[in-house]
């Protein structure tokens, strides 16, 4: 835990309401964090995290309450008047340019110049290699962020804030896409930044990493402060009923089923990535009916490119898909969802789970608009559609429950929502799930779970992709081990051991 100043209030958020329209995100809450605090802010997906520190750094405006800053009370209309005085922000989604370098990045809008304002890049540079250093956040910066790993993106989103001179630091879900090795990185440099006195707010639905790291945790729940604790004085247990409102169970319960017949076969797979570099490398695999086959790896072994190809996404440059004795390889992706009944929870929601401009009901029949009910000789039927929605967001609980707003507009844990909900109702034979809890509440985890447990208790194949090895051991019958786009390794659910499968993913033999 980090040496916490008392006398020193970096921030106070006072009475907080921030309503859209007739929807209150925010009821009057309060928080309070001091300089070299680590706070953590807890809540259910949708309950009003986000947009509460979306106030502090000035996307939004709040419609009730006050904002202090070091002691001055502030109104902060913009990120730039936040960023003034202190307060930067590194986004669940980064907010990075592709094409541009590292250090293209971190300097945007804050370049040195030369004469007649040419930029200075040999400058920019060792401005960039300089905070690096100081911070030990590692970066090359050459590097362009489209050949870089998600890490190392989000220590390029840190040090911009850095850069731009944050005392205070909001990181909205910080270890929701990284690997478990990049997690211990993220919590050294967490620790770094305290000791230099600053203050960091981290939006999370992670316990035990909020137990690792931080100090204070303020609860919200359906947009209400709940509690504000000391962490060391709570447990993962306590937190968990307190952000839900209800006990949470941890342990998955399965019951006991046959396995069923092949329902899928991967045969001698080879798949290449976006830089023509073998991705898949002579992968085989079988997954049966009446199972779910958990795929265990750090992410960058493959898995991406596998999931893709399946689902007819990315070329299968050699090898054979084989759905029970029918060769599907390079098949068209309508014919693999709406012909071959394969479905997939893809791991980026943004890029290719939804449409985010088009509302939470169109998203929800994305893969069926064209069929009854939904649409009669290419017209949809718009009550029928909203009507679907209405169920929908009422089964899986997602949150707010008015199906015509934009996909964009829900938090990051009811987009996931959305998408399991439309490949659960298309009821599929097989079920590829890709980091399906990812950024999802503890209460919402144990809703996917199931909602897995029920596939596979229907004599359906889920195949479970996850970088949470903890996921993997609870919910899979059989595990695959995947490095280096190969299977290395299958153990069956009775003989799991979590060093093995650790071993196995690091590339050793059991």
């Amino acid at each position: 835990m980090t040496s916490v100043d008392f006398s020193h209030r970096a921030v106070e958020m006072v009475d907080i309401v921030k309503r859209f329209g007739d929807f209150t995100a925010n009821d009057r809450i309060s928080l309070t964090v001091h300089r070299g605090e680590v706070h953590a802010l807890l809540g259910e997906n949708g309950a009003g995290k986000t947009t509460l520190m979306n106030c502090l750094y000035g996307l939004y405006r709040p419609t009730e309450g006050a904002i202090r800053v070091n002691g001055r009370a502030l109104a902060i209309t913009d990120p730039n008047v936040a960023i003034r005085h202190g307060i930067g922000m590194v986004h669940q989604h980064f907010k990075l340019v592709e094409p541009f370098t590292v250090t293209e990045n971190i300097v945007l809008g804050l370049e040195p110049t030369k004469s007649l304002g040419i930029l200075d890049l040999a400058e920019a540079e060792r401005l960039v290699a300089e905070i690096s250093e100081c911070y030990g956040l590692t970066v090359d910066p050459q590097a362009r962020i489209e050949d870089i790993s998600v890490g190392s993106q989000q220590r390029v989103e840190i040090l911009k804030a850095l850069y731009r001179g944050a005392e205070i630091l909001i990181l909205d879900e910080p270890t929701a896409v990284l690997t478990p090795q990049e997690i211990k990185e993220l919590i050294t440099i967490i620790s770094n930044l305290t000791s230099e006195g600053k203050s960091i707010i981290i939006i999370t639905h992670k316990l035990h990493e909020i137990k690792q790291v931080a100090d204070y945790c303020t609860i919200i729940r359906r947009g209400k402060f709940i509690d504000r604790v000391e962490v060391a004085k709570v447990s993962e247990h306590e937190l968990a009923a307190k952000m839900v409102g209800r006990d949470v169970s941890f342990s998955v319960f399965k019951n006991e089923v046959t396995r069923g017949a092949r329902a899928l076969s991967i045969e001698s797979l080879v798949v290449r990535d976006n830089r023509s570099l073998t991705a898949v490398d002579g992968l085989d695999l079988q997954l049966y009916h009446s199972e779910i086959l958990g795929i265990a790896g750090v992410d960058g072994n493959g898995q991406s490119e596998l999931v893709e190809a399946l689902m007819g996404l990315r070329p299968v440059e050699s090898g054979r898909i084989l759905l029970k004795d029918r060769d599907i390889t390079n098949s068209a992706t309508r014919q693999i969802i709406g012909e071959h009944r394969v479905c997939s929870i893809h791991e980026d929601r943004q890029k290719r789970g939804l449409v985010l401009e088009f509302d939470v009901a169109e998203n929800l029949i994305l893969e069926n608009y064209g069929r009854p009910p939904f649409s009669r000789r290419g017209v949809l039927n718009h009550q029928e559609i909203y009507r679907f929605g209405d169920q929908c967001a009422e089964t899986f609980d997602i949150r707010p429950r008015t199906t015509t707003l934009p996909a964009k507009a829900l938090s990051g844990g009811n987009q996931q929502k959305v998408i399991i909900a439309r490949e659960v109702s298309n009821d599929p034979d097989i079920l590829i799930a890709s980091q399906p809890t990812r950024g999802l509440d503890v209460g919402a985890i144990e809703y996917v779970h199931k909602a897995l447990i029920e596939q596979r208790d229907k004599g359906k194949a889920v195949l479970l992709i996850s970088s949470e090895l903890d996921e993997i051991i609870s919910v899979a019958d059989r595990i695959a081990v995947i490095f280096e786009g190969r299977i290395i390794g299958v153990v069956e659910g009775a003989e799991v051991d979590e060093n093995r499968i650790g071993l196995l993913m690091a590339g050793g033999t059991a």
